[in-house]
């Protein structure tokens, strides 16, 4: 009997990723910087309207530190290309340590004013177009490809985990301690993700891929290999990341924006209350904690995976549309969330196993562009379709503009038959990786 035969199945458990070191240590650093994160976040807003009482200054600040992601975030992904990982990874989480602790000072003396609090976003989201590439790519290493799915849901459950404790813990730290120390606690969180970076080893065949100082090739430092065009063309010229975009970018514009669309919802045509829309909220990340463990058990992910949940998505958004009472809703909402969370890890899955090892922080760093277009532009978009139809006409909408588009895209590639992709040598020596970055 050959050899393999009697080899074990693959595994599909959802926490497989957990079996390496690196892993472990890893989650628990995202644990820590989402906790973190979600303390501070938690105040911020509050903070920013009792500097200003303005609301429009706090969309505002908020827009300031998204703007760099938009403008420069190929040329974050090129340094990271360019510069060994863990040396910039580590680097750039010290860097956003300390601007959390300035702001922590500034808080604690009073002496925070908009200024200073517009110039902090705008260097704290700088420094994030690079510490995003970086810490995805340095987690690349830790797992190997078939482990991708379950890293991916694992990251996405720390991340419920690190939200809930942040939140929790933001008003036992404002209410005895003051705002400040929400901000220092962010401070501290970025400082034990650096911490812990020097001691992260990459799994077997990563290494040699990366080289012994974490760098993503042994190209030279500067050059044609590394530049900024290259990322772009790669990105145009890939069907695969083309379609990709696509299916992300309008499932963001006209779905998943549930927490806005479902709240004009409950509070208008189902005349709920905060109470209700609370419990349509729990019910949401119930149904995406759901889903990031099935997503982890995924194995081979595909864009037409996604495509298949995206359409399914918007086929379950409209059918929420129509809900005649709360309980309609809240049946549909549970499985709306579950696909959701699915189609995520399988986007990412996709996006680390497509691109070449030497061009995946510039990938990135495309992919961060693009996906702030989506965050900027769709609530506007969709809040206006909301003023021309209302809360269920723009689910019912939505979701046909959603299932339509996809349906579209899969009949027109099929009479075109599939686009043939040539092998790269650096992607088969270079399996893909999770997207695995700790809160910035």
């Amino acid at each position: 009997m050959p050899s393999s035969a009697s080899s074990p199945p693959p595994s599909r458990s959802p926490w497989r990723a957990l079996r390496h070191r690196g892993m472990r240590w890893w989650s628990l650093a995202n644990f820590v910087s989402n906790a973190g994160t979600w303390m501070q976040l938690t105040v911020q807003n509050l903070l920013v309207l009792q500097i200003t009482g303005s609301a429009a200054a706090t969309g505002l600040s908020m827009s300031v530190q998204a703007a760099p992601a938009l403008l420069i975030s190929v040329f974050g992904g090129a340094a990271v290309d360019r510069w060994p990982r863990r040396v910039t990874a580590a680097v750039s989480q010290a860097l956003l340590g300390s601007i959390a602790f300035t702001t922590a000072v500034l808080v604690a003396l009073d002496r925070l004013d908009m200024t200073s609090l517009m110039v902090l976003a705008a260097v704290t989201g700088v420094i994030a177009t690079v510490d995003g590439p970086a810490c995805a790519l340095l987690g690349n290493d830790l797992v190997p490809a078939a482990d991708l799915p379950s890293a991916i849901g694992v990251g996405a459950l720390v991340h419920q985990a690190g939200r809930l404790t942040g939140a929790a813990l933001a008003g036992v730290a404002v209410g005895f301690l003051g705002t400040a120390a929400a901000y220092a606690a962010n401070g501290v969180s970025f400082v034990f993700v650096a911490s812990v970076i020097p001691f992260l080893r990459p799994v077997r065949g990563a290494a040699a891929r990366a080289g012994a100082g974490g760098k993503p090739s042994r190209r030279p430092a500067a050059g044609p290999g590394l530049s900024v065009r290259e990322g772009l063309a790669f990105f145009a010229r890939r069907p695969r990341l083309l379609a990709l975009a696509g299916v992300t970018g309008i499932s963001a514009v006209f779905g998943r924006n549930y927490q806005l669309t479902l709240a004009v919802l409950v509070t208008g045509p189902l005349a709920g209350g905060a109470g209700s829309f609370g419990t349509v909220s729990t019910v949401l990340a119930a149904g995406g904690i759901v889903g990031a463990v099935l997503g982890a058990r995924l194995r081979r992910p595909s864009v037409r995976l996604v495509g298949a949940l995206a359409a399914a998505g918007g086929l379950l958004q409209m059918v929420a549309g129509v809900a005649p009472s709360m309980a309609v809703l809240l049946v549909m909402v549970l499985p709306m969330a579950v696909v959701e969370s699915v189609s995520d890890t399988a986007a990412t899955a996709v996006l680390q196993t497509d691109p070449p090892a030497r061009l995946r922080g510039r990938v990135l760093g495309v992919w961060s562009s693009v996906g702030t277009v989506w965050s900027l532009g769709g609530p506007p978009a969709l809040g206006l379709l909301m003023e021309l139809a209302g809360a269920r006409g723009a689910l019912v909408t939505g979701g046909l503009l959603i299932a339509a588009a996809i349906g579209a895209g899969h009949l027109l590639r099929g009479r075109r038959g599939p686009v043939p992709v040539p092998v790269r040598a650096d992607t088969v020596e270079a399996p893909a990786r999770p997207v695995l970055t700790p809160a910035a």
